[in-house]
């Protein structure tokens, strides 16, 4: 999960859309398509920025 500018920034990468599976989107949710992905290295670079956000204290 992303929020605000991040999500704006993650969107804007190829191969990511936001996440909807019932025509609702959830806001700050991002699914990467597995063809963004192929290499370990792309991979890491989502992982490690989802986790940099997680470990983030919430906006005040």
């Amino acid at each position: 999960m992303f929020g605000g500018l991040a999500a704006d920034a993650a969107l804007a990468r190829p191969g990511a859309r936001v996440f909807d599976m019932t025509g609702r989107p959830m806001r700050g949710w991002i699914v990467i398509a597995g063809s963004a992905v192929t290499e370990d290295e792309a991979l890491g670079a989502w992982i490690d920025e989802g986790r940099v956000f997680a470990a983030s204290p919430p906006p005040k």
